[in-house]
């Protein structure tokens, strides 16, 4: 069963910083994109960024300028560096591999079980 392993959630105040890390295995992170996506109470599941084995980029509007997302070929990782924390990105933040940048399911869908972020003073 391949794992996908998420860190970095917690407690911060608006306007403050995170860094989520996901480690995956090596196989299955140089084969595939890698994305972050979050969901909220009672929301869906949402796409907040991806980045491709080539290193090409997309994000959710809703994060644009505040969020990074990276990726560390050496050591199995992927990144979502968080800035300017509101409130309303409080959720539980999924690292997944296997969707294409914008989100859609071709067949490779791996999963962590989710690291949770709260933005709260």
């Amino acid at each position: 069963q391949v794992q996908l392993v998420e860190s970095g959630g917690g407690l911060v105040q608006p306007g403050g910083s995170l860094r989520l890390s996901c480690a995956a295995p090596g196989r299955i992170f140089s084969m595939n994109d890698m994305g972050w996506y979050r969901q909220a109470p009672g929301k869906q599941r949402e796409l907040v960024a991806a980045i491709t084995t080539g290193g090409r980029t997309n994000y959710a509007d809703s994060v644009k300028g505040r969020f990074t997302i990276s990726r560390d070929n050496a050591k199995n990782t992927v990144y979502l560096q968080m800035n300017s924390l509101k409130p309303e990105d409080t959720a539980v933040y999924y690292c997944n591999a296997g969707r294409t940048p914008r989100g859609a399911n071709y067949g490779v869908d791996y999963w962590g079980k989710g690291t949770l972020v709260t933005v709260s003073s």
